[in-house]
């Protein structure tokens, strides 16, 4: 069973996942679009998508 965290984790870095798709394939950023370039809340989101990819690389090679 997954916990909390990790659940967390993982939407936020399908969300990062996803944006970069959109920034790549279109020139479209879905989290500055929402946020506005440069903001508080847009540097926010980026710093915890991070830690999440940090998080999830230790879960993964866990076992």
């Amino acid at each position: 069973m997954k916990g909390v965290l990790d659940i967390i984790a993982l939407v936020l870095v399908l969300i990062g996942g996803i944006n970069w798709g959109l920034v790549g394939a279109f020139g479209f950023n879905v989290v500055e679009a929402v946020f506005s370039a440069g903001s508080v809340a847009s540097s926010i989101v980026y710093i915890l998508v991070g830690i999440s990819a940090i998080y999830g690389a230790f879960v993964f090679f866990q076992d």
